[in-house]
Protein backbone atom coordinates (compact mmCIF):
# COMPACT_ATOMS: atom_id res chain seq x y z
CA UNK A 1 0.00 0.00 0.00
CA UNK A 2 3.19 1.91 0.74
CA UNK A 3 4.15 1.78 -3.07
CA UNK A 4 0.36 2.44 -4.33
CA UNK A 5 0.10 5.51 -2.42
CA UNK A 6 3.58 6.97 -3.76
CA UNK A 7 3.04 6.11 -6.95
CA UNK A 8 -0.64 8.07 -7.06
CA UNK A 9 1.12 11.16 -5.43
CA UNK A 10 3.96 11.00 -7.86
CA UNK A 11 1.36 10.42 -11.08
CA UNK A 12 0.04 14.08 -9.80
CA UNK A 13 2.84 16.10 -9.74
CA UNK A 14 6.07 16.43 -11.04
CA UNK A 15 7.90 17.99 -7.68
CA UNK A 16 10.01 15.81 -5.65
CA UNK A 17 10.15 17.01 -2.17
CA UNK A 18 12.93 15.96 0.43
CA UNK A 19 11.60 17.65 2.90
CA UNK A 20 8.06 17.62 4.41
CA UNK A 21 6.08 19.48 7.39
CA UNK A 22 3.54 17.67 9.61
CA UNK A 23 0.99 20.45 10.70
CA UNK A 24 -0.79 19.56 14.07
CA UNK A 25 -4.01 20.73 15.55
CA UNK A 26 -5.04 24.50 14.21
CA UNK A 27 -1.70 24.78 12.59
CA UNK A 28 -2.69 24.37 8.84
CA UNK A 29 -1.96 27.88 7.71
CA UNK A 30 1.43 27.20 6.71
CA UNK A 31 0.62 25.08 3.50
CA UNK A 32 -0.44 27.89 2.27
CA UNK A 33 2.75 29.33 1.52
CA UNK A 34 3.26 26.86 -1.26
CA UNK A 35 3.17 27.94 -4.90
CA UNK A 36 2.79 25.59 -7.60
CA UNK A 37 0.65 23.28 -4.89
CA UNK A 38 -1.59 20.54 -5.57
CA UNK A 39 -3.94 19.67 -3.39
CA UNK A 40 -4.51 16.08 -2.48
CA UNK A 41 -7.31 14.73 0.20
CA UNK A 42 -6.38 11.85 2.47
CA UNK A 43 -9.50 9.87 1.55
CA UNK A 44 -8.28 10.27 -2.35
CA UNK A 45 -4.94 8.59 -1.52
CA UNK A 46 -4.49 4.86 -1.14
CA UNK A 47 -4.22 3.46 1.90
CA UNK A 48 -4.38 6.70 3.84
CA UNK A 49 -6.23 7.16 6.64
CA UNK A 50 -8.85 9.90 7.06
CA UNK A 51 -8.75 12.71 9.98
CA UNK A 52 -11.65 13.34 12.34
CA UNK A 53 -9.81 15.87 14.45
CA UNK A 54 -11.37 19.47 14.53
CA UNK A 55 -8.66 21.39 13.41
CA UNK A 56 -7.10 19.34 10.89
CA UNK A 57 -7.59 19.70 6.91
CA UNK A 58 -7.28 16.33 6.30
CA UNK A 59 -4.95 17.18 3.05
CA UNK A 60 -1.45 16.52 1.03
CA UNK A 61 -0.29 19.42 0.04
CA UNK A 62 3.10 19.14 -2.59
CA UNK A 63 4.18 22.54 -4.00
CA UNK A 64 7.19 25.06 -4.05
CA UNK A 65 8.48 27.04 -0.73
CA UNK A 66 10.60 30.07 -2.92
CA UNK A 67 12.14 26.63 -5.30
CA UNK A 68 12.16 24.16 -2.41
CA UNK A 69 9.98 21.06 -3.08
CA UNK A 70 8.15 20.71 -0.28
CA UNK A 71 5.43 18.47 1.22
CA UNK A 72 3.09 19.13 3.85
CA UNK A 73 0.58 17.00 5.64
CA UNK A 74 -2.06 19.47 6.77
CA UNK A 75 -3.56 17.40 9.44
CA UNK A 76 -2.55 13.83 10.86
CA UNK A 77 -4.23 10.64 12.29
CA UNK A 78 -4.22 9.94 15.47
CA UNK A 79 -3.97 6.66 18.05
CA UNK A 80 -7.39 8.32 19.62
CA UNK A 81 -9.50 8.04 16.70
CA UNK A 82 -9.32 4.48 16.41
CA UNK A 83 -6.38 3.72 14.14
CA UNK A 84 -3.83 1.41 14.24
CA UNK A 85 0.11 2.73 15.06
CA UNK A 86 0.47 1.71 11.03
CA UNK A 87 -2.37 4.21 10.04
CA UNK A 88 -0.93 6.55 12.05
CA UNK A 89 2.26 6.47 10.65
CA UNK A 90 1.33 5.61 7.11
CA UNK A 91 2.04 9.11 6.02
CA UNK A 92 5.89 9.23 6.95
CA UNK A 93 6.13 5.78 5.50
CA UNK A 94 4.94 7.38 1.87
CA UNK A 95 6.84 10.51 2.61
CA UNK A 96 9.91 8.87 2.42
CA UNK A 97 8.95 6.52 -0.17
CA UNK A 98 8.73 9.85 -2.65
CA UNK A 99 12.43 10.56 -1.09
CA UNK A 100 11.97 12.69 2.22
CA UNK A 101 14.66 12.93 3.59
CA UNK A 102 13.95 15.02 6.73
CA UNK A 103 10.84 15.82 8.74
CA UNK A 104 9.67 18.92 10.52
CA UNK A 105 6.50 18.03 12.66
CA UNK A 106 4.33 19.82 14.63
CA UNK A 107 1.98 19.47 17.83
CA UNK A 108 -0.15 21.30 19.55
CA UNK A 109 0.44 20.74 23.22
CA UNK A 110 -0.33 21.75 26.47
CA UNK A 111 2.43 23.19 28.98
CA UNK A 112 3.58 21.48 31.43
CA UNK A 113 6.47 23.77 32.75
CA UNK A 114 5.30 26.62 34.88
CA UNK A 115 7.67 28.80 32.90
CA UNK A 116 5.61 27.89 29.67
CA UNK A 117 3.39 30.57 28.18
CA UNK A 118 0.16 29.79 26.16
CA UNK A 119 1.38 30.56 22.90
CA UNK A 120 4.70 29.61 23.43
CA UNK A 121 7.17 27.21 20.88
CA UNK A 122 9.02 24.44 22.22
CA UNK A 123 11.38 22.59 20.28
CA UNK A 124 11.09 19.40 21.46
CA UNK A 125 14.73 17.81 22.65
CA UNK A 126 13.65 14.21 23.99
CA UNK A 127 10.20 12.31 24.59
CA UNK A 128 8.22 10.04 26.85
CA UNK A 129 5.84 7.26 24.83
CA UNK A 130 2.91 6.76 27.46
CA UNK A 131 0.25 5.74 24.34
CA UNK A 132 1.24 1.79 25.35
CA UNK A 133 2.21 1.36 21.82
CA UNK A 134 4.72 1.35 19.38
CA UNK A 135 4.83 1.48 15.44
CA UNK A 136 7.10 -0.81 15.09
CA UNK A 137 6.24 -4.29 17.17
CA UNK A 138 6.91 -6.81 14.89
CA UNK A 139 10.14 -5.55 14.02
CA UNK A 140 12.18 -4.34 13.52
CA UNK A 141 13.29 -4.41 16.86
CA UNK A 142 15.99 -2.06 18.94
CA UNK A 143 15.72 0.83 17.17
CA UNK A 144 18.00 3.14 19.01
CA UNK A 145 16.02 6.23 19.39
CA UNK A 146 19.38 7.76 22.05
CA UNK A 147 19.34 10.83 19.19
CA UNK A 148 16.01 10.72 17.85
CA UNK A 149 15.78 14.74 17.61
CA UNK A 150 19.27 15.22 16.68
CA UNK A 151 20.90 18.26 18.37
CA UNK A 152 23.13 19.46 15.02
CA UNK A 153 19.11 20.24 13.65
CA UNK A 154 18.28 21.52 16.92
CA UNK A 155 20.71 24.07 16.68
CA UNK A 156 20.14 25.17 13.62
CA UNK A 157 16.25 25.47 14.69
CA UNK A 158 17.53 27.22 17.62
CA UNK A 159 19.90 29.74 15.23
CA UNK A 160 16.82 30.24 12.80
CA UNK A 161 14.70 31.63 16.08
CA UNK A 162 17.15 33.46 16.78
CA UNK A 163 17.49 35.36 14.21
CA UNK A 164 13.86 36.22 13.96
CA UNK A 165 13.11 37.26 17.80
CA UNK A 166 11.39 34.10 18.29
CA UNK A 167 11.24 32.95 21.79
CA UNK A 168 11.98 28.89 21.19
CA UNK A 169 12.85 27.03 24.74
CA UNK A 170 13.64 23.63 24.67
CA UNK A 171 11.83 20.61 26.26
CA UNK A 172 10.73 17.20 26.53
CA UNK A 173 7.21 15.52 25.35
CA UNK A 174 5.02 13.16 27.01
CA UNK A 175 2.75 11.73 24.18
CA UNK A 176 -0.42 10.20 25.73
CA UNK A 177 -3.42 8.16 24.02
CA UNK A 178 -6.15 10.62 24.70
CA UNK A 179 -9.24 11.46 23.99
CA UNK A 180 -9.39 13.15 27.11
CA UNK A 181 -6.62 15.69 28.35
CA UNK A 182 -5.12 14.54 31.15
CA UNK A 183 -6.12 14.80 35.25
CA UNK A 184 -4.14 16.94 37.45
CA UNK A 185 -2.32 14.27 39.06
CA UNK A 186 -1.60 12.91 35.73
CA UNK A 187 0.05 16.40 35.18
CA UNK A 188 1.88 16.32 38.11
CA UNK A 189 2.86 12.71 37.54
CA UNK A 190 4.49 13.62 34.41
CA UNK A 191 6.24 17.04 35.56
CA UNK A 192 7.83 14.59 38.13
CA UNK A 193 9.40 12.44 34.94
CA UNK A 194 10.46 15.07 33.37
CA UNK A 195 8.00 16.36 31.25
CA UNK A 196 7.57 19.78 29.74
CA UNK A 197 4.68 19.62 27.27
CA UNK A 198 2.04 16.96 26.78
CA UNK A 199 0.30 15.78 23.59
CA UNK A 200 -1.54 13.14 22.15
CA UNK A 201 0.67 12.89 18.84
CA UNK A 202 4.13 12.94 16.59
CA UNK A 203 5.75 10.35 18.85
CA UNK A 204 4.83 7.29 16.33
CA UNK A 205 5.52 8.88 13.57
CA UNK A 206 9.06 10.23 15.31
CA UNK A 207 9.74 6.63 15.65
CA UNK A 208 9.29 5.45 11.93
CA UNK A 209 10.99 8.25 10.85
CA UNK A 210 14.16 7.36 13.20
CA UNK A 211 14.21 3.89 11.62
CA UNK A 212 13.56 5.02 8.16
CA UNK A 213 16.82 6.95 8.70
CA UNK A 214 14.83 10.22 8.65
CA UNK A 215 16.41 13.34 10.45
CA UNK A 216 13.72 14.72 12.65
CA UNK A 217 12.72 18.43 14.15
CA UNK A 218 10.00 18.82 16.16
CA UNK A 219 8.11 21.76 17.68
CA UNK A 220 4.93 21.92 19.98
CA UNK A 221 3.20 24.98 20.08
CA UNK A 222 1.56 25.46 23.87
CA UNK A 223 -1.86 26.32 23.35
CA UNK A 224 -3.06 25.54 26.56
CA UNK A 225 -0.98 24.82 30.44
CA UNK A 226 -1.93 21.86 31.54
CA UNK A 227 -4.86 20.07 33.54
CA UNK A 228 -4.05 21.80 36.93
CA UNK A 229 -1.93 24.54 36.52
CA UNK A 230 -4.07 26.90 36.03
CA UNK A 231 -7.53 27.32 37.85
CA UNK A 232 -9.64 26.81 34.67
CA UNK A 233 -10.89 23.52 32.04
CA UNK A 234 -9.25 22.77 29.37
CA UNK A 235 -11.47 23.08 25.70
CA UNK A 236 -10.53 22.19 22.49
CA UNK A 237 -11.44 25.77 21.25
CA UNK A 238 -8.98 27.08 23.31
CA UNK A 239 -6.35 24.72 21.40
CA UNK A 240 -8.05 26.02 18.07
CA UNK A 241 -7.88 29.96 19.20
CA UNK A 242 -4.38 29.84 19.82
CA UNK A 243 -2.97 28.30 17.30
CA UNK A 244 -4.54 31.04 15.15
CA UNK A 245 -3.11 33.17 17.01
CA UNK A 246 0.23 31.80 17.21
CA UNK A 247 -0.07 31.17 12.90
CA UNK A 248 2.25 34.07 11.84
CA UNK A 249 4.88 33.44 14.08
CA UNK A 250 5.00 29.65 13.37
CA UNK A 251 4.71 30.49 9.42
CA UNK A 252 7.61 33.06 9.58
CA UNK A 253 9.49 30.16 11.79
CA UNK A 254 8.64 27.09 8.88
CA UNK A 255 9.39 29.17 5.86
CA UNK A 256 12.80 30.32 6.95
CA UNK A 257 13.81 26.82 9.37
CA UNK A 258 12.54 24.67 5.81
CA UNK A 259 15.43 25.64 3.74
CA UNK A 260 18.33 25.19 6.74
CA UNK A 261 16.81 22.13 7.06
CA UNK A 262 17.58 21.08 3.35
CA UNK A 263 20.76 22.42 3.96
CA UNK A 264 21.84 20.56 6.72
CA UNK A 265 20.71 17.46 4.67
CA UNK A 266 22.64 17.62 2.26
CA UNK A 267 25.80 18.83 4.46
CA UNK A 268 24.95 15.61 5.97
CA UNK A 269 25.05 13.32 2.67
CA UNK A 270 27.82 15.32 0.70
Amino acid sequence: MIEEASKWIEARTALRPNVAVVLGSGLGAFAAELTERVELPYAEIPGWPVSTAVGHAGKLVIGSLDGLPTAVMAGRAHLYEGNSPAQVTHGVRVLHALGVRSMVFTNAAGGINTTLERGGLVLISDHINLQGSNPLVGGPHFIDMSDAYPRALRQVAKDVAASLCIPLQEGVYAAMLGPCYETPAEIRMLRAMGADVVGMSTVPEVIVANHLGMRVVAISCVTNMAAGVLPQKISHQEVLETGEQVRETLVRFLKALLPRVAEAQAWTHA
